[in-house]
């Protein structure tokens, strides 16, 4: 393969400390590079390198010549007064871009639903930073340079982005690399992955999963290097190969090396024990929404909703921007009150919600993280059964990165994702039984996010997770609902179940169609119970569908890979059970419909 740019003994250092030394690493045609590391181990300086955008202290950066790259910064780059056509196109005429295939189908998958005319300046954090992808992926490039390229999108434009990357390129041309701390994305589209840390970058085969597979078996052949890395890793590794098949049906590293790195790690979560402690801390009544719904005025958020959450239920909640998902948790923490139906909670509920504002921080900023934790209870009980144990704020600090020399420091002077870190303990620390995490994947990097995962693990009690990091949401939740039409609905297929959805609607005719109660006012009394009839043996059927997909997917992780035969029937017959739900899917919408 070509090589496209490379990069020979670079040096690079602040006035405090060295962060690269004589670093040597080169990328080809075809090669799709995730860089992961720690917070402030290089990451971003790195690709600045790379990308030219900043020098080296020593060594030199090599491109071959005619390459072109176009680099996607963390930072808003956007003119205020620009409007969303001329930052994505410029002058160009419409008879020109409207041409391009790839400029249709980048202003389709990003700028759906965006004023053309409208001024940089008017949109919210998300639309800018999907007006800066949508920017950079119209020009033609022969390397592509994203750093932190998800931060901001939901789940959907993750989606998008992820099949955009995948198709941008024939499989021997161009090349990609980014950092990010998404761990579905990294896996989705990257077929290498750098790991920048101790000045050096060590490059691993294959993606996130691959990744976590090698660094365990070094960790391992290491034995006494950063022994809580390495057991978070194992874990990770378990859930991987146990609960998420789907990542696994198409393998990057040998299945029989990876039973046995995972043999002796139990079930990330003792279900069990947890549910047994948090219904003995919440009683069986937590909090039961009832044919629920908000209004504000003639603006319907959502409407409806039935769902009675059960002690020790982890769930995640799926939507787009402004489908109401913070209402509906607001109706659950008590923050929003219902303008139809009812909520009644339980008598011992006591709901924490972890905010992306971090407001749980403002009186502390100039109190040392010592301080703060001392002015809590001096310990506190993690897990269930025979896995509970006793941690002090100290262990518990620990556990979250951070090291003694940090206990000093003001909160105000700590980096964002250690003030993420430190707003996570103080909510727990508070003893909820009843935990809502709003985007809590902020600011983190991929091992504070297994840190947090971990600790989340052992927290008995009822959790909720609105989230856009595809890859936490499924580690920590056992199921997912979509708010979809301003209605609740549940996920049997999780995520993917969600995409197909949502581009069912997408692919919907554009007109109006008749309201609910008018719908359901065509039908007679015979013709609307045949409807809920055959709506409720379709939900069954799509769980069983859904079963039935997760099984096969359980054959093909377990199948040899080198039988190419039999894995290639199993796909098929993976696909048709997809079919098969996907036609279900529109079948169910239709009937929602007609029944109102």
């Amino acid at each position: 393969m070509a090589h496209l740019l490379g990069a020979e003994a670079l040096h690079l250092e602040f006035p405090t400390r060295i962060v690269f030394d004589s670093v040597t690493l080169g990328v080809n045609e075809g090669d799709r590079i995730g860089i992961v590391g720690r917070n402030g181990d290089g990451k971003s300086s790195l690709l600045a390198m790379l990308a030219g955008r900043l020098q080296p202290d020593g060594g030199r950066v090599t491109v071959r010549g005619g390459v072109t790259m176009g680099v996607l910064d963390q930072q808003d780059v956007l003119a205020d007064d620009d409007t969303v056509g001329h930052a994505v196109v410029g002058d160009a005429p419409e008879h020109e871009w409207a041409g391009e295939a790839r400029i249709r189908d980048v202003i389709a998958g990003l700028l759906s639903g965006l004023d053309w005319n409208a001024r940089i300046g008017s949109l919210s954090g998300g639309q800018r930073r999907r007006v800066a992808l949508a920017r950079l992926l119209a020009g033609d490039w022969d390397v592509l340079a994203l750093d932190e390229p998800t931060n901001h999108l939901d789940v959907e434009s993750i989606s998008w982005l992820a099949a955009h990357l995948k198709k941008r390129w024939p499989a021997n041309a161009g090349g990609l690399l980014v950092v990010t701390h998404d761990r579905w994305f990294l896996d989705e589209v990257c077929t290498a992955t750098w790991e920048v840390h101790d000045r050096i970058v060590e490059p691993f085969e294959g993606g996130y999963a691959a990744y976590i597979l090698q660094r365990v078996e070094r960790d391992r052949q290491a034995a006494a290097i950063e022994q809580r890395r390495q057991n978070l890793a194992r874990k990770e590794l378990a859930w991987l190969r146990r609960g998420a098949p789907a990542r696994t049906s198409k393998p990057k590293f040998r299945i029989d090396a990876a039973n046995e790195l995972i043999a002796d790690v139990p079930e990330i979560r003792n279900r069990v024990a947890l549910q047994s402690l948090a219904v003995s801390r919440l009683g069986k009544d937590v909090v039961d929404l009832l044919d629920a719904g908000v209004a504000y005025g003639d603006r319907e958020i959502i409407r409806d909703v039935e769902w009675r959450i059960a002690p020790g239920e982890r769930t995640g909640i799926l939507g787009v921007n402004g489908a109401g998902k913070s209402t509906l948790l607001g109706l659950v923490s008590g923050t929003v009150e219902p303008t139809s139906g009812r909520v009644k909670r339980g008598t011992t509920v006591k709901v924490a919600t972890l905010t992306q504002r971090m407001d749980e921080l403002d009186p502390h900023l100039d109190d040392p993280v010592r301080v703060v934790i001392s002015g809590l209870r001096t310990s506190y009980t993690f897990g269930a059964g025979s896995k509970a144990s006793e941690l002090t704020p100290g262990q518990l600090l620990e556990r979250m990165g951070f090291s003694s020399a940090q206990l000093s420091t003001p909160v105000k002077d700590l980096s964002g994702g250690q003030k993420r870190r430190l707003q996570l303990l103080l909510v727990l620390l508070d003893q909820p039984n009843v935990l809502i995490l709003d985007e809590p994947t902020n600011d983190l990097d991929t091992d504070m996010l297994a840190a947090m995962e971990d600790l989340l693990d052992e927290w008995a009690g009822t959790l909720l997770v609105v989230s856009h990091d595809r890859y936490f949401l499924e580690r920590v939740t056992d199921q997912q609902y979509a708010i979809l039409d301003r209605r609740l609905r549940h996920l049997p297929g999780g995520v993917d179940e969600y995409l197909r959805l949502r581009a069912a609607q997408d692919d919907a005719p554009s007109a109006p169609a008749p309201s609910a109660p008018a719908a359901a006012a065509g039908l007679s009394g015979a013709e609307l119970r045949a409807a809920q009839k055959e709506l409720a043996a379709a939900e069954r059927k799509l769980e069983k569908l859904a079963a039935d997909i997760a099984t096969v997917h359980d054959r093909m992780a377990a199948h040899d890979q080198s039988d190419y035969a039999g894995l290639g029937a199993l796909t098929a017959e993976i696909r048709a059970l997809e079919e098969q739900t996907a036609a279900l899917e529109e079948r169910w919408l239709e009937l929602s419909e007609q029944i109102g």
